[in-house]
């Protein structure tokens, strides 16, 4: 059966083919990418899910990372995040003070009522929040262009002809090396006919934390760029705030700048900028962080990544047995059956991040909300017809 390159799957129709993530991928729109890629994970994790006895997948999984990453790429929220901690954080409005009362002698008095909320303004708008979706968008294209892609293609080989699809992947470790996929993709294979439950459930569970091993590792440089991107340039935070808070047209506002500078007014203003501009970096990257760090699952259930799972191993993965799976848990689990300590500390470090992500897909294994869908039918027809969906996303 053959889709055209708006088609998006319905229900218990035809899994993405290889074509349809290369076109997705292609997509220039990094927003509308995005929700064409979630939507996309969500029918590849459907699509495995069935002919795995319905539990999660590593897609499944990828739908809701996907979901929330979107909101860091359309830059949703992180506004309000860094101008709440502005307001917040004592040493930010210690900072803040200190500019507005640099500013007396430089604008009428009358704005000065409102210099406070133009100081956030200003902030906000130098905080190159959206440096930080570009980063985000980028790290969510490199795995969705690789592994969707290899998603795509393994549902579509025969259950005799997996081995020509793993030979296809690339020898030697990650990030270049496909090693872990190959492995993965074995599991997932192994899964389809394994007749024990509870040996489908660590099947399933290794291939999922060898792609997440793969996945994290690749992504390394795009999640380090999303969290140092936020740079608040004291100068631009100067000009910015100025141009909100001096009278005139654009030649106006020069020429008033200009004469700050000759009367010796401007140099309060430049050192009160470049310690608030200090503070600023750091709470910008700190909202960036934040949005990095929460995970929104199904029914609205918010996941802090810098507290410790709530939650519990399923039943068939209290105790486990399979010695690869016991093996890789060595390497990236230091809390073995243990939930304690899984809250990750810095999301830049990629240990870090791997502890807190296998222990996710352990607890959440057998949840099966997380097979819901991401959009209303709705939000898909509107992404069908290549617009961007209404409602909140």
């Amino acid at each position: 059966m053959t889709r055209t390159s708006g088609d998006v799957r319905a229900p218990g129709g035809v899994p993405p083919t290889v074509a349809d993530v290369d076109r997705i991928a292609a997509h220039a729109d990094p927003v509308v990418r995005n929700l064409r890629i979630t939507h996309c994970y969500h029918e590849l994790s459907r699509a495995l899910a069935d002919r795995t006895g319905g539990s999660a997948n590593w897609c499944t999984f990828a739908v809701w990372a996907s979901k929330q990453v979107g909101q860091t790429i359309r830059q949703e929220d992180l506004a309000r995040t860094l101008d709440r901690l502005l307001a917040s954080s004592p040493e930010a409005g210690a900072a803040v003070d200190l500019l507005v009362r640099s500013l007396r002698r430089a604008v009428p008095r009358h704005v000065l009522d409102d210099a406070e909320r133009f100081v956030r303004q200003a902030v906000v708008a130098t905080a190159r929040l959206d440096a930080a979706g570009d980063a985000a968008a980028r790290g969510n294209l490199k795995v969705f262009e690789e592994i969707a892609r290899e998603f795509a293609r393994f549902l579509a080989v025969p259950a005799d002809g997996v081995d020509g699809f793993l030979t296809a992947l690339r020898p030697g470790e990650p990030p270049e090396g496909q090693r872990y996929l190959r492995q993965a993709f074995t599991r997932y294979h192994q899964a389809m006919t394994a007749v024990d439950p509870k040996e489908r459930a660590e099947l399933l569970l290794l291939a999922n934390v060898e792609i997440g091993l793969h996945e994290q590792t690749r992504l390394q440089p795009e999640i380090t760029a999303a969290l140092e991107a936020p740079v608040v340039d004291p100068r631009d935070l100067e000009r910015r705030l100025l141009d909100l808070l001096l009278p005139g047209n654009r030649a106006v506002k020069w020429l008033r700048r200009v004469l700050l500078t000759v009367l010796g007014r401007r140099t309060p203003i430049r050192l009160a900028g470049e310690h608030l501009a200090d503070h600023a970096r750091a709470l910008a990257r700190r909202a960036v962080t934040e949005h990095l760090m929460t995970l929104a699952l199904p029914d609205g259930e918010l996941l802090d990544l810098a507290e410790d799972l709530p939650a519990q191993f399923p039943p068939l993965l209290v105790q486990l047995s399979h010695p690869e799976l016991l093996a890789l848990l060595e390497i990236v689990d230091p809390t073995s059956d243990s939930l304690l300590d899984t809250a990750a500390r810095d999301w830049s470090d990629l240990p870090d991040r791997l502890h807190y992500i296998a222990d996710m897909f352990r607890c959440h294994a057998h949840r099966a909300d997380l097979l819901d869908p991401p959009f209303t039918p709705e939000q898909v027809a509107d992404l069908t017809n290549g617009r961007r969906p209404t409602g909140r996303l």
